[in-house]
């Protein structure tokens, strides 16, 4: 299994094309419209309902983008499609609508968040509800995670559809939540032919990590994230087939 040529065809906005300034908030139907019109492919995040569905937002909980507060998942699909996303004045979608608005016009980088909690087995149902909102979309997807399990889990539930792992220098002050010992297991990206990944997007300042440079030479296609300028994407391109950008217009 290949990435399709589309997802290196183009620069993929961070959480589609958002610009708070402008009215448009990370992962909302303005930001992916945006995005479409630009030509970008788009990187989406997802999170689970209540009642199980997969809802395009980025956070654990609802504190930064919107009014309420909260666990996401403590919320069902129509209460969070009435939440309103602060500054963009859209409400936070479900994975279905989302889909029905692309159509497949540009390609679809979707990572599941991590929803164990430290890296863990305890995965599944936000993989399920993935899955089958994707059962017959056309268009161009592929599915990432930086939880390997979660990826292992979408090779058996999924296994048409392009899989990878988001990966990472996890630094314990930006990952405080995850034990140092998986930390230093990750760190090295040891899963990523358990998985059947065919890509990683990986920790734009971590680049020149040896381990990518093994992936790459073994025909993995290499991402990053995330790049905000562009003399980052400049230096980026030396190594990586495509960048995953925000905060200015790649």
């Amino acid at each position: 299994m290949t990435l399709p040529a589309s997802f290196l065809a183009r620069p993929i906005a961070h959480r589609a094309l958002h610009d708070r300034k402008a009215g448009r908030v990370e992962n909302s139907v303005k930001s992916i419209k945006a995005a479409i019109d630009a030509g970008y492919g788009i990187e989406l995040d997802l999170q689970l309902s209540a009642d199980g569905h997969a809802m395009v937002f980025h956070d654990d909980d609802l504190d930064r983008l919107t009014a309420e507060n909260g666990a996401v998942r403590a919320r069902t699909r129509t209460g969070l499609e009435a939440i309103e996303l602060t500054d963009d004045g859209g409400t936070i979608p479900a994975l279905e609508d989302v889909l029905a608005l692309v159509t497949g016009q540009v390609p679809l980088l979707i990572e599941i968040k991590d929803q164990d909690g430290s890296m863990g087995a305890n995965i599944g149902a936000l993989e399920e509800a993935t899955a089958d909102a994707l059962e017959g979309y056309k268009g161009d997807v592929a599915l990432m995670s930086f939880n390997p399990h979660s990826v292992a889990k979408l090779a058996e539930i999924a296994p048409d559809i392009p899989r990878g792992l988001v990966t990472s220098s996890y630094r314990a002050e930006f990952w405080p939540e995850v034990p140092d010992q998986v930390r230093d297991v990750l760190r090295e990206i040891p899963d990523y032919a358990r998985t059947g990944s065919c890509f990683i997007s990986h920790e734009a300042t971590d680049l020149r990590r040896p381990r990518v440079a093994e992936l790459k030479d073994q025909g993995a296609t290499i991402l990053c994230w995330t790049i905000r300028s562009a003399q980052a994407e400049a230096v980026a391109r030396e190594i990586v087939d495509n960048v995953t950008f925000e905060g200015y217009l790649a």
